[in-house]
């Protein structure tokens, strides 16, 4: 059976000329490694995803690490939706680069949650020397049993009261460095699309409280906000919707006009842009970033994309949800409105540059 290679890789030089600004060359590609089937395409959207910083700073190639120090780093992550996938990438990425790593997992070890992907695939991340922990984040400290940590990542909490008992227990006990996973949904609609960071949040938005609480307390922090993510192991429908229908020769039914936009990224790109941060805290400090593709893709052509990568026809039918007394919500894995972010910023404020790939068949 042919196979759907991910080319997606955020790559960070280590050596570089004394007058240069470390150098990115993302490559971002939809990847859907199913259990059910692959395919023999890589499917390439966007260059790079990372996002601009709040801040007006513009730092040198000497504020960067080249050669970075290795730090202890605790993943609090979600058992469940599309962020599972995060911690899991991130875990493997900051093993690769020599980084001692604990992911503790909401829940419990042996509940049905942990028998889907990613949870049933961390093996990867014991047999590389990781760590895995399971129990309630407020009481992180407990579950990690006085283990002393240099960076924590919450990838779970969506509001305050979920995330304030690790950002206490995290200040308490010496961590030096906070990373949250945020939302790019949570901006409010504009009519002037794509957002930037510094537009404005949607007030009752559980993250924009987090985000305010880990900046109050912390000195170095950095918020990431992504949107969709795609890659293999990931606990929510994205792109294997898409996949699931096409090769069962199956019309794909897509909400509205079809030119709606959004943004997509690899999970392997995020976990680099995060590790990026773990070892180049002076850098990321005091920052949010938009983790989005910098290029825009319509439903429409998500879908077709998809065929492209699986070689197959496609039939797109639109409808109108409520004239059919359908829930969007439910029956399609993107919101059904233009929704996207701009990671122009972040490219001039990390001094990187791009290379752009596109469908390879």
């Amino acid at each position: 059976m042919a196979t759907l290679l991910s080319s997606s890789s955020l790559i960070f030089s280590s050596k570089l000329p004394s007058n240069s600004s470390p150098s990115l060359t993302p490559t971002l590609s939809l990847s859907s490694l199913s259990q059910s089937y692959s395919f023999s395409s890589s499917l390439s959207i966007s260059p790079s995803f990372l996002t601009s910083p709040t801040s007006t700073k513009r730092l040198s190639f000497s504020t960067l690490n080249v050669k970075a120090q290795k730090k202890k780093v605790l993943i609090v992550n979600t058992n469940s939706g599309g962020h599972a996938v995060i911690g899991f990438y991130f875990a493997k990425q900051l093993l690769g680069s020599g980084h001692e790593v604990t992911i503790m997992t909401v829940g419990e070890e042996n509940s049905d949650k942990m028998k889907k992907p990613p949870f049933s695939r961390f093996s990867e991340i014991t047999s590389a020397g990781g760590k895995t922990l399971w129990g309630d984040p407020a009481e992180v400290g407990k579950v990690v049993a006085g283990a002393a940590f240099d960076v924590v990542l919450d990838n779970n909490g969506k509001d305050i009261d979920t995330v304030r008992p690790v950002v206490d227990w995290a200040k308490s006990s010496g961590v030096e460095q906070f990373l949250f996973i945020s939302s790019a949904g949570i901006y409010k609609p504009t009519d002037e699309p794509p957002h930037v960071e510094g537009d404005i949040v949607k007030a009752d938005a559980g993250h924009v409280g987090v985000e305010t609480y880990i900046s109050e307390v912390f000195g170095s922090w950095a918020i990431f906000r992504p949107q969709y993510m795609i890659g293999s192991g990931n606990n929510k429908d994205c792109e294997e919707w898409f996949f699931d229908r096409i090769v069962r020769d199956r019309p794909v039914p897509i909400p509205g006009s079809g030119m709606q936009l959004t943004n997509i990224a690899h999970v392997r790109d995020l976990s680099s842009m995060l590790t990026l941060a773990v070892e180049n805290p002076a850098a990321a400090s005091g920052n949010i970033f938009n983790c989005v593709s910098d290029r825009a893709v319509t439903l429409d052509g998500m879908a077709k994309l998809c065929a492209q990568a699986a070689g197959r026809p496609i039939n797109i039918v639109h409808y109108d949800p409520k004239a059919v007394g359908v829930d969007a919500k439910k029956a399609f894995p993107f919101v059904i409105c233009t929704s996207m972010q701009n990671p122009e910023l972040p490219r001039t404020f990390w001094g990187g540059t791009a290379s752009q790939t596109f469908l390879k068949t």
